[in-house]
């Protein structure tokens, strides 16, 4: 199954290697491989993750305080938010279709 990022959840994730890696030689890098480790899970058991809202589901990250927001469509993963678990809970809503 292919994936896309929406402009505001690839932000997001750049955002968060940048400020790992600020904090830590290597941390960032290994964040976005926990990411595309998730987002390669998702891809394989799309359906695996409890529902978050009407139209999405979230991964957790096991090492990191973050979570993968997606939506399953059609032939495609559409990760709508790379969220910090502990800012704004609800602030990617409006993003879902």
């Amino acid at each position: 199954m292919r994936y896309r990022f929406a402009p505001e959840a690839e932000a997001e994730l750049n955002e968060a290697v940048n400020y790992y890696e600020e904090c830590q030689d290597g941390l960032g890098l290994a964040f976005a491989g926990e990411v595309h480790a998730a987002i390669e899970n998702i891809c394989r058991f799309p359906l695996a993750w409890s529902p978050f809202s009407k139209n999405t589901r979230r991964c957790l990250l096991k090492r990191f305080p973050y979570g993968v927001v997606y939506q399953p469509k059609d032939d495609q993963i559409i990760v709508i938010a790379v969220m910090h678990l502990n800012r704004k809970p609800n602030y990617w809503r409006r993003r879902t279709t």
